[in-house]
């Protein structure tokens, strides 16, 4: 793990270094145009990231597919029997927790709205509240916050998953013994607002395409500058 200090200057230098390995994020080519205008689709964006906990990319298509084509609205996922609904999305893993989980979070944001199942109100919040709001459903993680502050909202803050957190570690820019949570309280520290997402993109490629859990590939020009794990020694 790195020792050098992080500051805004050097978060900087490591967003470049690692465009210049890839290449530009285009926030629109990676998610679409902002579909703030729709007001059911902060809740969709909920649901799939549900869905996606723990399982493959295809899987949780597979799953978002299944139960889109199964319900006709939220009304009727939020009322679906619970046997029925952990069927429906069996494909995604753990089907009883999400299930619950989902089911959960439609009725919160129904009792929030007055009936309505939009989460624009979280537009409208300070990031920390609009976070708490969303992880205070249980099953709902900083996370799962996170991905739908960020992509749909624009909102500033780090969704850290399992190659966000190994590559920040190994680069210092989270301490190694720092939990999830916390993981995601130092990057939303640390990174600038304009560059969470397109980091949290680039240090996802980098984490899959050199800097895996295994066997990592360090004969790279941002590896050489930032890491010092194991792997690079």
């Amino acid at each position: 793990m790195s020792t050098q200090t992080w500051d805004e200057t050097r978060v900087r230098a490591l967003h470049d270094d690692l465009v210049a390995l890839y290449e530009p994020v285009d926030r629109v080519a990676e998610h679409g145009a902002d579909p703030t205008a729709e007001p059911g689709e902060g809740v969709r964006q909920l649901v799939t990231t549900i869905l996606s906990q723990n399982v493959a990319d295809e899987n949780t298509r597979r799953a978002s597919e299944a139960l889109f084509e199964r319900y006709d609205d939220f009304a009727a996922i939020e009322a679906a029997d619970h046997e029925e609904l952990r069927e429906t999305i069996r494909v995604a893993g753990l089907p009883d927790q999400k299930a619950a989980r989902i089911q959960r979070s439609l009725t919160a944001i129904r009792e929030e709205t007055g009936g309505a199942y939009s989460l624009a109100f979280l537009d409208a919040l300070p990031t920390d509240d609009a976070k708490a709001w969303l992880t205070e459903i249980k099953g709902v993680g900083p996370k799962t916050a996170s991905v739908v502050l960020n992509f749909h909202f624009g909102k500033p803050t780090m969704a850290v998953d399992t190659h966000v957190e190994r590559v920040s570690k190994r680069f210092g820019l989270v301490p190694e013994s720092a939990s999830n949570e916390r993981a995601h309280d130092v990057l939303d520290e640390r990174v600038p607002d304009e560059l969470i997402y397109p980091l949290h993109v680039l240090l996802i490629r980098h984490g899959r395409e050199h800097c895996s859990a295994r066997n990592a590939d360090c004969d790279n020009p941002v590896c050489e500058a930032y890491c010092d794990c194991e792997h690079c020694s």
